[in-house]
């Protein structure tokens, strides 16, 4: 293996290993803070420094580059290799990070949600209701002002904390 292209591997290398802790979201490098960004993301850097010292590498042991000229033509050729995968980091990186998504929900949202009864709801005390809140099934407890039965239609009327509400039978 030629010196030139163990160069590369350790740049690629250390290309992948800084795009990886960028893109897991550790926030390596961020100078300034974290909210501070530049014109070039580090994920677009790592990615062209992944590419690059790959592709150089590759091409530097295809021309078996003992040369000057031939480590510059394995440098270009890792360079052309370089451009459309950094550009690709930068795009899938931008659209990780500016993703809609949907707000988490409160205990206001709880308000008018409907659901079963899964453990009965004394007159006096606390049960069991199971909800559907954002999607997902949530089990509350719950209050009533009368009894209800186990497996009956209830409507959320007020939420009395995070995790328990006051119902009435739908």
């Amino acid at each position: 293996m030629a010196t030139g292209t163990l160069f590369f591997l350790i740049v690629g290398g250390a290309g992948v290993a800084v795009l990886a802790l960028a893109l897991l979201g550790t926030e390596l490098l961020h100078f300034g803070g974290a909210d501070v960004d530049g014109p070039v993301s580090i994920e677009t850097v790592a990615a062209f420094a992944g590419a690059f010292g790959f592709g150089a590498a590759i091409v530097n042991e295809l021309l078996g580059g003992r040369t000057p000229a031939m480590v510059a033509a394995a440098t270009a050729g890792g360079a052309l290799a370089a451009v459309p995968v950094s550009w690709l980091a930068s795009r899938l990186s931008r659209a990780a990070r500016d993703m809609h998504t949907d707000p988490t929900p409160t205990r206001h949202d709880l308000v008018g949600a409907m659901g079963l009864v899964v453990t009965a709801v004394p007159a006096d005390g606390y049960g069991e209701v199971r909800i559907r809140l954002a999607g997902q099934p949530v089990k509350l407890n719950a209050r009533a002002d009368r009894a209800i039965p186990a497996g009956a239609q209830i409507f959320v009327v007020q939420a009395l904390s995070e995790t328990s509400v006051h119902v009435e039978t739908y």
